[in-house]
């Protein structure tokens, strides 16, 4: 799919969306050359509502195909394009990534990032007011415990959900780095999760994702340091 025209796909995405990023890092990893577009989804334009009718990023546009909800396209990318693999061939290997990926994008998303990244940046970028600190603070305390999780599974593996890098990896890195953005990490608190997060950091598909920069909110200086 890829080719030396320019782009014919688009990617309607927010910077600091995880579920963006997620998919901007599938397209990557995969080679598939898309134009970003920058969508302000909470503003419910009728033009974007009309691509689609939920109202969320990402939505992608292959061709004449549009298609939303991040999981769904990142299953169909895999199986549009199976090289390289971001899903194992064996279905229990398969169960576990899906597993992680629902896990990152249902209850870290819930628990740490609608927490932290929700009070400290979408709220001023929407309009909604100061954050809450209650929020705030549970979020913070939220985000240790996942990431005691992770080094566990890191102990035994040499990715998230097994041997291989997957789609597990890139669910969990695209939360973080947007936490990251905003400082919100504690890359102390275990070596291990530090390691892995630099493994995926330093891969090429990542390089957008370190080079976004959001109005009002400037990159700490260690975010795109891959010797962070």
């Amino acid at each position: 799919m890829q080719n030396n025209r320019p782009a014919t796909h688009r990617l309607y995405h927010y910077p600091l969306s995880p579920f963006s990023r997620k998919v901007r890092l599938s397209l990557a990893e995969k080679r598939i050359e898309v134009e970003l577009v920058e969508e302000r989804y909470w503003e419910q334009d009728p033009e974007f509502l009309r691509r689609n009718p939920a109202g969320k990023v990402p939505v992608l546009k292959l061709g004449n195909r549009m298609m939303s909800e991040s999981a769904a396209i990142c299953e169909y990318l895999e199986e549009v394009q199976p090289d390289p693999p971001l899903l194992p061939q064996s279905v229990d290997a398969r169960y576990e990534v899906r597993r992680l990926v629902a896990w990152f994008d249902d209850k870290f998303h819930r628990e740490v990032t609608s927490k932290l990244l929700g009070e400290r940046v979408f709220k001023k970028v929407m309009g909604g007011g100061y954050p809450d600190s209650t929020n705030v603070k549970a979020g913070a305390r939220a985000i240790k415990y996942h990431l005691d999780y992770m080094a566990w599974l890191l102990d035994q593996r040499r990715w998230l959900a097994g041997n291989e890098l997957s789609l597990a990896d890139f669910a969990a890195a695209s939360h973080l780095s947007c936490l990251d953005y905003i400082s919100d990490v504690d890359w102390n608190r275990s070596e291990t999760v530090k390691d892995w997060y630099a493994k995926i950091k330093s891969r090429p598909a990542f390089r957008s994702l370190l080079a976004d920069q959001l109005p009002g909110f400037p990159q700490p200086a260690h975010y795109a340091d891959l010797d962070f």
